[in-house]
């Protein structure tokens, strides 16, 4: 194949840079295609298993100056189906009425728990420090995760978790969507969340997990504290979801759940230079994933982002035009045709038409965000 390929671009008669370009950009499809077909395969391959068990589970929400949206959240949460549960909303240093809330909720109900936080220790993570205390002060065995502006999808979000719950099991790998709204932005955030899943979801039932998030996650307290909790990334803003996975998730302990009754919706962002911020936060921690997770996440992004800036170019200057565009189209088919495949297993919907404009602004984006990611030294999360 690759002696084709070279055949086609007259390598081997005229070694010129422009044909080193072109077999470049022919590698970099290539790579691209295995990417796609082995996430279709792996999602293909997946078979519904499992039923709710009555394990008792504890859902940790942190909050800081969150009372608008406990006020939504608490009473969706203590009208959930499991057996037997409890709520543990950490309060971390808030400046609004979220205490003076939470006392009066926890006064209503014996399976909400407020845990109060004044002040962080100097040498941690405000966010690490306030879900390390929710941790400890949970009864039960299972911790679930969720943020304060997310929403289940319904009343069956901790039961539908717990069915993946096992005796090997350590971690349980949920996904979370943005809800739906109006707009480009709104829609490149729902697919920028879904190419993401796309990747740990897919890795993680080819036995690769690297990461989960925290706004729908869910491990053994007991490994949680085996493990020293975030012992080895205290002063790293973030990374209490995915780099906690990337750390002590493998194969055979641990599992997913990407059903819509397991799902959690989040609220987006609501501007371009928000959004931007959020995930320079989140795309900076990836620089302590393990070794062999940024080699591969590393390759699916680069070769992603040089498709189009080496490809379109050589639409107009390359003399193999007609070879570049079909494989330009090609690619561009796998790609519709994994987010169809993925979106329509999650739940989610996006118009055929508006998929190859996502996927042409993605690559901006990621050349933007993960540049800026690489460089930055210190990001914050809520005073």
């Amino acid at each position: 194949m690759i002696a084709a390929a070279f055949y086609i671009c007259g390598f081997f008669n005229y070694p010129t840079p422009l044909h080193l370009l072109v077999i470049t950009f022919y590698v970099i499809i290539g790579i691209q295609i295995v990417y796609c077909l082995a996430f279709i395969i792996a999602i293909s391959t997946q078979q519904e298993k499992g039923k709710p068990k009555s394990l008792p589970v504890s859902v940790i929400v942190c909050a800081h100056d969150e009372e608008n949206n406990l006020r939504e959240l608490i009473p969706i949460l203590l009208a959930q189906d499991h057996v037997e549960f409890e709520i543990v909303i950490v309060d971390d240093r808030s400046n609004d009425a979220t205490v003076d809330l939470l006392l009066k909720e926890t006064a209503k109900d014996h399976r909400l728990k407020m845990v109060r936080i004044d002040r962080t220790p100097p040498h941690a993570n405000s966010k690490k420090y306030a879900l390390t205390m929710g941790i400890k002060a949970a009864r039960y065995e299972w911790i679930l995760l969720t943020d304060a502006d997310c929403r289940p999808a319904g009343n069956a979000w901790i039961s539908t978790m717990s069915s993946r719950f096992g005796n090997a099991t350590e971690f349980v790998l949920g996904y979370s969507p943005y809800l739906e709204k109006s707009g480009i932005l709104n829609a490149f955030i729902r697919f920028e969340t879904l190419l993401t899943a796309i990747q740990y979801i897919s890795f993680a039932l080819l036995g690769n997990p690297f990461m989960g998030v925290g706004r729908n996650l869910a491990y053994r307290k007991s490994m949680f504290f085996n493990a020293k909790g975030f012992n080895n990334a205290l002063q790293v803003t973030g990374g209490d979801d995915d780099l906690f996975v990337n750390q002590h998730a493998h194969g055979n302990n641990t599992a997913v759940c990407f059903t819509v009754p397991s799902q959690v919706f989040s609220i987006p962002e609501s501007t371009w230079g928000t959004f931007y911020k959020q995930k320079v936060r989140h795309l900076s921690v990836g620089k302590r994933y393990r070794f062999s997770h940024q080699l591969l996440l590393g390759v699916f992004s680069i070769t992603w982002i040089l498709t189009w800036f080496i490809g379109i170019p050589l639409i107009f200057f390359s003399f193999n035009n007609y070879v570049v565009a079909g494989l330009l189209l090609l690619r561009m088919i796998l790609v519709t045709l994994t987010i169809r495949v993925f979106a329509g297993k999650l739940g989610q919907k996006f118009e055929i038409w508006i998929i190859p404009l996502l996927d042409f602004i993605y690559a901006f984006y990621y050349l933007v965000t993960g540049l800026r990611a690489l460089v930055i030294s210190k990001v914050e999360w809520k005073n």
